[in-house]
């Protein structure tokens, strides 16, 4: 396993846990001496992404990660919150059709960072419905400050 901090291929395994299928590896590069963590999972079947243009490509869990990490940052989210939800919204996906529209993806997301973080989901929101200007915003904050009350 090559180590992300200095780039060395020796490194030792210091902790080894299963986890819900997953196998979870604590690891320490030999060279440098720092720890990180690898997981390992069974590959399981594809799913596909059907774009808005009708284009396919395949689901990489990476982009619905780094897009769920980029509109929590900066926010009080804990880095293991966001794997459950991306965990959970690949396990949905994984249930439903091999084929799966990106837009049901992006209203997962946004149902789920709407539970998570309200800012967070402020921040997707704006991204994923493309805001063009304040008024987007406003009509969006109006919507979350609707459904908190009834909360």
């Amino acid at each position: 396993m090559k180590c992300p901090f200095c780039g060395k291929v020796e490194t030792k395994v210091t902790n080894k846990r299963d986890i819900h299928g997953e196998v979870r590896r604590r690891r320490e590069c030999l060279k440098c001496a720092k720890r990180f963590t690898t997981y390992e999972k069974a590959s399981e079947s594809r799913i596909v992404i059907v774009k808005k243009d009708g284009r396919r490509e395949p689901f990489i869990r990476e982009k619905v990660l780094s897009g769920v990490v980029r509109a929590c940052e900066k926010r009080p989210v804990p880095h293991d919150k966001i794997e459950e939800l991306v965990d959970s919204i690949e396990g949905r996906l994984r249930k439903q059709n091999k084929e799966v529209k990106s837009a049901k993806i992006g209203e997962l997301i946004m149902n789920a960072l709407k539970k998570l973080d309200q800012v967070a989901y402020v921040r997707f929101a704006s991204v994923y419905k493309d805001f063009q200007d304040v008024s987007d915003f406003k009509r969006e904050l109006k919507e979350v400050a609707k459904t908190s009350q009834k909360s």
